[in-house]
C-alpha cells in the first residue's frame, strides 16, 4: 500500500511505532467517507506489518476528531441509499472491527478535540493518553439528535453510568483531566508531554512477546460478557492458544531465566526476549 497517496490519513512507521494521523486538519479531523475508506485500508495493511509492534491514532492540528463530518457523510449522503450504505459498513469496520480486534497494542493519543462518533475509536483502542487541554463532549443533543451508532452503547459500558446520561444529556464538554478522572481515558499529561508520554507507553508494550499481548487484549475484551464458569474454560483454552501460537516460546525462555539462569525477576520487567 503507498501511504504518501492517502489524502485524509497519514502514516509513518518508527522504532516499532505506528503513527496513524487522521488528517483534515481544517475541518478538526471530522470524518469523511473518504477517510473511512482510507482508514480500513490501513487498519488491514499494518495489522500485518511486520515493523509495527504498536499502533498509535493520533489526530493533525489541534482535534484528535470532532466525529462525523455532518455535511459529507449525512447531508451529501441522503439521497445517495448506495453510497450511504458503503460509508456506513466502512465507518463501522475501521472504527470498531478493526481497530477493536487490532492484533498489536493500539494507543489513543488525543492531542485535542474529542467529540461524538469520535468516541467510538477512542474505547476501541487498548489505552487512551490524552492532552490535559484536550476538550470532549457529546454534543449530538445540542443539535437535536442522539449519541448515535455505537456512541451510546461504549459509553454506558465504559463509563459510570451517571457519567454517560450527564454528558450525553447536557452536552457539556469537559478536559483531558476530568476524562483521567472518570476513566474515559487512561492518564492525561500536559500537551506538551503529550508525545513522550505516548512514546514511552508504546515502548513498553513493544518489548513485551506480542503473542502474549494479543492473547491478552482478545480474552480480557470477551470475558467481560461471560459466566466466571465461561471465563474459566475459555482463558484456559486461550492459554493453550498462546502457548502454541508463540513461536518464541516466550514462557519456557522466561522459565528458564528465573529458574535456572536467576537472571530475571517477573515483578521488575519483562524477560529477555532475545535469549535463544
Amino acid at each position: 500500500m503507498q501511504f504518501d497517496q492517502l489524502k485524509n490519513v497519514k502514516v509513518e512507521i518508527a522504532n516499532g511505532i505506528g503513527w496513524v494521523t487522521l488528517n483534515r486538519p481544517d475541518k478538526r479531523n471530522a470524518m469523511s467517507p473518504d477517510l473511512h475508506f482510507e482508514m480500513v485500508d490501513v487498519l488491514k495493511e499494518l495489522a500485518e506489518e511486520p515493523a509495527v509492534r504498536v499502533l498509535v491514532l493520533t489526530g493533525a492540528g489541534e482535534s484528535w476528531c470532532a466525529g462525523q463530518d455532518i455535511g459529507l457523510f449525512f447531508r451529501a449522503l441522503d439521497d445517495k441509499p448506495k453510497q450511504r450504505h458503503l460509508a456506513r459498513l466502512a465507518n463501522h469496520e475501521w472504527r470498531w472491527t478493526l481497530l477493536s480486534s487490532f492484533p498489536k497494542p493500539t494507543i489513543a493519543m488525543v492531542n485535542g478535540h474529542c467529540y461524538g462518533g469520535a468516541f467510538v475509536q477512542l474505547f476501541a483502542c487498548d489505552f487512551a493518553i490524552a492532552a490535559d487541554e484536550a476538550q470532549f463532549g457529546l454534543s449530538e443533543v445540542n443539535w437535536g439528535i442522539l449519541p448515535g451508532g455505537l456512541v451510546g452503547k461504549v459509553i454506558v459500558d465504559g463509563l459510570a453510568y451517571r457519567d454517560a446520561v450527564y454528558y450525553a444529556m447536557t452536552g457539556d464538554p469537559f478536559d483531558g483531566k476530568t476524562a483521567a478522572q472518570m476513566r474515559l481515558v487512561t492518564e492525561s499529561v500536559p500537551l506538551d508531554r503529550l508525545r513522550a508520554r505516548t512514546e514511552e507507553l508504546a515502548a513498553t508494550l513493544a518489548r513485551k512477546n506480542p503473542q502474549t499481548l494479543r492473547t491478552i487484549k482478545e480474552s480480557l475484551r470477551l470475558v467481560r460478557g461471560m459466566s466466571v464458569d465461561q471465563a474459566a474454560d475459555y482463558l484456559l483454552a486461550k492459554e493453550r492458544e498462546m502457548r502454541f501460537m508463540d513461536t518464541e516460546g516466550g514462557r519456557e525462555q522466561a522459565m528458564t531465566q528465573f529458574l535456572d539462569d536467576k537472571t530475571y525477576r517477573p515483578g521488575f520487567g519483562e524477560y529477555r526476549r532475545d535469549a535463544q
